[in-house]
């Protein structure tokens, strides 16, 4: 029982980790195309599937299509992911600078991030909420004494808290990436 709720809170903070990785911070990532899908022969398929992502500098990112027939699909296909980014492609690689953040949108991202956060905290909340009621059912139905349910319901808070202060943790963290 405990188990299921650990490994439903450990997916939790694991996709918030991988959501975080799609807010773009003023420094080139590859992870920020994790989202991006390209119109690959009627097929939606993952950028990192159909080219070569890498990063030459601290803000440029360049995109080698496999198939250079590709490469106008693979630049609409970033330009409608709206992350305000400005592809440009020489006809055999796309080439992408980052630009600086302001300070403006600086604290619109962590605005964001704040708020990705404590969507990803109420879903821990969520799942504890669902474990201590089928704690109770099996208290009703004579499957724990009124002992083990609360023993029960305090590993699970216990449980709650420690996830919620990874969920901060790894906030903290995007912000001060944020921030820099």
């Amino acid at each position: 029982m405990a188990g299921d709720n650990e490994s439903r809170m450990e997916k939790t903070v694991n996709s918030l980790k991988e959501e975080y990785n799609s807010i773009r911070t003023g420094r080139a990532s590859a992870s920020i195309f994790d989202k991006v899908r390209v119109d690959y022969y009627g097929t939606p398929t993952p950028l990192n599937q159909v080219g070569s992502i890498s990063v030459p500098e601290a803000r440029t990112i360049v995109i080698s299509p496999f198939d250079k027939s590709l490469i106008s699909a693979i630049e609409k296909s970033i330009q409608k992911a709206e992350l305000g980014l400005n592809p440009s492609n020489d006809g055999k690689v796309i080439r992408i600078a980052i630009p600086p953040l302001t300070q403006d949108r600086r604290k619109e991202l962590v605005k964001q991030a704040k708020s990705v956060a404590e969507n990803y905290r109420t879903t821990i909340r969520n799942i504890r909420r669902d474990g201590n009621d089928a704690l109770k059912k099996q208290q009703k139905a004579g499957e724990l004494t009124e002992d083990q349910l609360k023993q029960e319901t305090d590993k699970l808070q216990k449980l709650t808290d420690k996830y919620i202060d990874e969920i901060n943790a790894v906030y903290a963290a995007k912000e001060k990436e944020i921030m820099d």
